[in-house]
């Protein structure tokens, strides 16, 4: 079976195991961000249909395992390879949810990614370009098609960031060894495996007196984002906009969070970082097991 096509459906189901998306926060505050809240939700049937069942025929192509193709950069073994940073940006635009991807000055126009992306049901916008010392940095403006507004659904956001991910691993396949993502969907594992317990970094601080900001660094995986969302919501910590970021082999998280509209109280702080270090540093379930 594909092995993207099993991650990507796991994490499909997830947000219908978990009932958890974005919704407008309608507290009248200045930030007027999107919130994570766990509720009851029907999700479109293209994202419920259970593996055994099968994806559509459409929905097969968004999440390919990359091979090397005739399109495919080759690569230069005498180059260093750049790290691959894929950004998810929920916070600078209140109408839209920003996308950055870099890698290097390796990447063209990225019009194989955009329609990918238009698969998933999105408008896709080319919002700029623009250089500096890290390389060639891509940004577009993505909405949702069906109600032009950003995306909300957590499972959602995850389908864009391993679908950007497989587009550049499909067309850069040197970036395979350079990206966690590659040991599923790549043609070449990261010569090295990050130690969970090692790269784990939790801190959570004031942001004002109605929320909190947290950060996360760890181990990056297919479903991480998803994850996250159901641990904090779990601890009854409503979830903010924020930005979700792939660096190579990790995954860097900033949620702004509050509880009951004020900012996280110190020992609930401890108590959401205790939850996530337990979650991200416990054994990871089998595959066999989906």
């Amino acid at each position: 079976m594909n092995m993207g096509v099993v991650f990507l459906d796991h994490i499909l189901m997830a947000g219908k195991t978990y009932g958890l998306y974005f919704t407008t926060n309608t507290n009248a505050n200045r930030y007027k961000s999107p919130i994570f809240e766990p509720k009851t939700h029907s999700w479109p049937a293209a994202f419920l249909q259970k593996k055994s069942v099968g994806l559509s025929s459409s929905m097969m192509g968004i999440i390919p395992r990359a091979t090397p193709s005739a399109t495919a950069v080759e690569s230069d073994d005498t180059d260093t390879v750049p790290t691959p940073k894929v950004i998810i940006d929920q916070d600078t635009d209140p109408d839209a949810t920003v996308v950055e991807i870099t890698f290097g000055d390796r990447l063209g126009a990225l019009m194989d990614t955009m329609n990918a992306l238009k698969n998933l049901g999105l408008n896709v916008a080319k919002a700029n370009v623009f250089l500096d010392s890290s390389g060639k940095h891509n940004k577009f403006a993505i909405t949702k098609a069906d109600t032009g507004r950003k995306v909300e659904d957590p499972e959602l956001l995850e389908a864009i960031r391993l679908t950007i991910i497989n587009n550049l691993l499909e067309y850069h396949p040197e970036s395979s060894s350079q990206l966690a993502m590659g040991a599923t969907f790549g043609v070449e594992p990261p010569k090295e495996k990050v130690d969970v317990d090692i790269a784990t970094h939790i801190r959570v601080d004031d942001d004002g007196p109605n929320r909190s900001l947290l950060y996360m660094e760890t181990a990056d995986r297919p479903g991480l984002l998803v994850d996250l969302v159901k641990i904090i919501t779990d601890v009854n910590i409503t979830v903010e906009s924020g930005e979700f970021d792939t660096e190579g082999l990790l995954a860097k998280a900033k949620f702004h969070v509050s509880y009951r509209g004020k900012a996280i109280s110190r020992p609930l702080q401890q108590v959401l970082a205790n939850s996530l270090r337990y979650f991200l540093r416990r054994p990871t379930t089998e595959e066999a097991s989906f």
